[in-house]
């Protein structure tokens, strides 16, 4: 358990760097200057999101709950946790209309990302059993 832990951790730091690396690419491309205290700051709030939603992919592992209360549950939890990072470090101004589209951005990436894994864990369902046929017979 701790080692899946561990490797949910580390990939959430590096989908975090990534994120970082696509917003710096984005800066540099539009010639926009930023301090280092600045990119420090939001690459620490990159890196921390990547690992909450590393970790918080474990709520889809709950058993006793039905899909669509796994999936209300993580999105809830990950729109708080992704507003409490945004407005700290300043990536959504504190106003109804920026609050507003960033839940619009942040619900059409999360369907995406939805709808992404789930196309990918029914093709290897779809593949275990599959699987499973073929050593039946």
């Amino acid at each position: 358990m701790m080692l899946n832990v561990w490797k949910q951790i580390v990939s959430g730091i590096a989908w975090g760097g990534l994120i970082t690396f696509i917003a710096l690419t984005i800066l540099v491309i539009n010639d926009i200057e930023s301090s280092v205290a600045t990119i420090w700051l939001s690459m620490g709030g990159s890196i921390f999101l990547g690992i909450y939603f590393a970790i918080a992919a474990f709520i889809f592992t709950v058993e006793e709950w039905s899909p669509l209360k796994k999936t209300m549950i993580h999105f809830m939890l990950s729109l708080t946790v992704y507003f409490i990072v945004a407005f700290t470090l300043g990536w959504v101004p504190v106003s109804v209309a920026a609050i507003f589209v960033s839940t619009i951005i942040f619900i059409f990436f999360y369907i995406l990302f939805w709808i992404g894994f789930n196309l990918y864990f029914r093709k290897v369902t779809a593949s275990l059993n599959e699987t499973l046929q073929q050593k039946k017979e």
